[in-house]
């Protein structure tokens, strides 16, 4: 009770000498400490374990324990979620997606934590995941859970999840530029001059931070020995769209096999599958243990003859190396999906930063390796366009093209390949966006009608509540009522449309003021004329659960002020209107919108 009112008196005082705007700059700049030192506490504990679990692993041969560690990571990450947390805490970047849609930027205290101890064992133990996502999603709760201790309003919330999600970008890849890009494009924030100091504030203090723990160097060696020349253009050109023919493949098989996963509906059948499949291809592929990141940096500095050590493969480049290496490389740019699927559903948790980072830079080398073996092509430098393929590849799972240019060229120090890394990201995001418009992360809350997006009417029509705009004082008619009964419930109301139904409360039509109003004022009539002869069919009904963009484009087609709005069987239940809607537009708007 005393550091309650302790903490209470701090922020009368703070209320009183700090304006909100410069409050905003100190809490920024304390979320990018806490993200970057969760970021290190992350890097740290995966190595830690990996290091413990197979740095005595020969490099000449299969190694058994292969089998083995994956099912003992994804079981124990398992248990920790279903019986110490009891929440689901996957898919880290759609839930901030969620969040800030649907749940006023507010994510659990417990994610600020949880995160971090669930997918450390997940990938120290070999899940062929990544720890971004998951430190994104810490990085979100540490700033939203921040803003609400600070007592900060909505709109700042929704700013400061973006700076921790901005800060856990820059502190685990050193990557300050594409921390604040990542919040543009993939979580969709609208950047204004609001925005955008607090999130460079955010972003630069976990990048130095990360700087003095880890060294300035770039988190993967790159030294570009064979400059890029401007006739090699379209061959760029073409990787780009095969980059993203491997994002729209990456995308499109996660989600049938999550799918499949869900089908079980039970945790240990899940374990069970997902751990069988992760060991035994992690078993065949040791490329596929933990992140990745060993054969990324082996793909990038030519040192491809290494890709096979420590799997039963191991030898097989020396007697063929072309093919070997194609042949090895090939197939897990095909199973790199399953293993990524099986570490999730089974009960691991990671994300598909490293996976993307991973299958791009793999989709490069075996792009190159392959066009370099005719000899009627230019030759391409395979180091080269691996560091291409991890943009294009990045850009397309994520639909990011900017942030796969910037990750890059920060994680790689490849600035002298700006030119051919745009050219390969648009190029693969706009090869899958003429088959998906949705990234991996959104797609499944833009299937609910709940995606925030950049567009702000649909962003403003998603954080509309669709109870709060329906109208259920319209008084009903039924279809067997007379003309005399109908002037009788019309003396009583202020509407001018009446809703038919049956005993079943189904909507049968509507009594619209203005058709009868020509036989309402002849007494005469009154017994001659049912309800069943004058009413009309609606011109469109509102389905309950419909999004509210789906709503706004009934109200379009129809022309209509007013619709009727039913349940699954038919079943009346009230009124929406357009002025209803337009008023709470504007006030959503001014709330969430509107320039301090």
């Amino acid at each position: 009770m005393v550091n309650e009112g302790i903490f209470y008196r701090f922020l009368l005082w703070r209320d009183k000498h700090i304006q909100e705007k410069n409050f905003i700059l100190i809490v920024s700049f304390l979320v990018g400490l806490c993200t970057a030192a969760a970021a290190l506490i992350l890097k740290t504990l995966i190595h830690y374990f990996q290091h413990w679990l197979t740095g005595n692993f020969s490099s000449d041969g299969a190694n058994y324990l292969y089998l083995l560690y994956p099912v003992v990571g994804i079981l124990l990450a398992g248990l920790f979620v279903k019986y110490i947390v009891r929440d689901d805490i996957s898919h880290g970047v759609t839930k901030i997606l969620y969040a800030i849609s649907q749940r006023k930027s507010r994510i659990k205290p417990h994610n600020m934590w949880s995160s971090i101890v669930a997918s450390s064992v997940t990938i120290g133990f070999g899940g062929s995941v990544g720890a971004e996502a998951p430190i994104v999603l810490t990085g979100a709760a540490i700033g939203s859970n921040l803003g609400r201790l600070f007592r900060m309003e909505q709109k700042t919330l929704m700013l400061l999840v973006g700076c921790g999600a901005a800060g856990a970008i820059a502190g685990i890849f050193k990557a300050p530029i594409a921390g604040m890009v990542f919040v543009v494009e993939v979580l969709l924030l609208d950047l204004t001059m609001t925005s955008v100091l607090p999130l460079l504030i955010t972003s630069v203090t976990a990048a130095t931070v990360s700087y003095i723990f880890t060294g300035t160097e770039a988190m993967f060696q790159f030294s570009q020995t064979e400059p890029f020349v401007i006739e090699r253009i379209p061959y760029v050109l073409l990787l780009g769209v095969f980059c993203g023919l491997v994002s729209l493949y990456f995308t499109k098989v996660m989600n049938w096999i999550e799918g499949s996963y869900r089908k079980l509906n039970n945790y240990w059948k899940k374990f069970f599958v997902g751990g069988f499949m992760l060991s035994v291809l992690i078993f065949i592929f040791p490329p596929l243990y933990g992140e990745g990141y060993d054969t990324i940096s082996s793909l990038l500095n030519g040192q491809s003859a290494h890709i096979m050590d420590k799997s039963i493969f191991y030898g097989l480049h020396e007697s063929n190396s072309y093919w070997g290496i194609q042949i090895f490389l090939g197939l897990i740019l095909l199973f790199k999906v399953f293993a990524s699927s099986a570490t999730n559903a089974g009960g691991g948790c990671g994300g598909i930063f490293a996976p993307s980072l991973y299958l791009g830079c793999i989709a490069g080398f075996v792009f190159a390796h392959a066009s370099n073996y005719f000899p009627v092509t230019m030759y391409l430098s395979e180091k080269n366009f691996a560091l291409l393929g991890m943009a294009g590849v990045m850009s397309g799972v994520m639909h990011a093209p900017l942030t796969g240019v910037f990750l890059i060229a920060e994680l790689t120090g490849g600035y002298a390949l700006f030119l051919p890394l745009m050219i390969v990201s648009m190029s693969s995001y706009l090869t899958i966006k003429m088959f998906l418009p949705h990234s991996i992360y959104s797609m499944r809350l833009a299937q609910k009608g709940e995606l925030l997006t950049h567009h702000k009417d649909r962003a403003v029509l998603t954080l509309l509540n669709m109870d709060s705009v329906i109208e259920r004082d319209f008084l009903t008619v039924s279809p067997e009522m007379s003309l005399g009964d109908v002037v009788k419930v019309i003396t009583k109301s202020g509407r001018n449309t009446f809703p038919v139904i049956d005993e079943r409360g189904i909507l049968l039509g509507l009594v619209q003021l203005d058709n009868i109003r020509n036989i309402m004022f002849r007494p005469e009539l009154y017994e001659r004329f049912h309800v069943y002869k004058f009413m009309v069919v609606a011109p469109a009904k509102i389905q309950e659960g419909m999004s509210m963009e789906q709503i706004m484009r009934l109200f379009d087609d129809t022309k209509a002020w007013n619709l009727p709005v039913v349940d699954s069987e038919g079943r009346y239940i009230g009124f929406m209107s357009k002025s209803k809607i337009f008023n709470s537009y504007r006030e959503v708007l001014v709330e969430n919108f509107s320039e301090e």
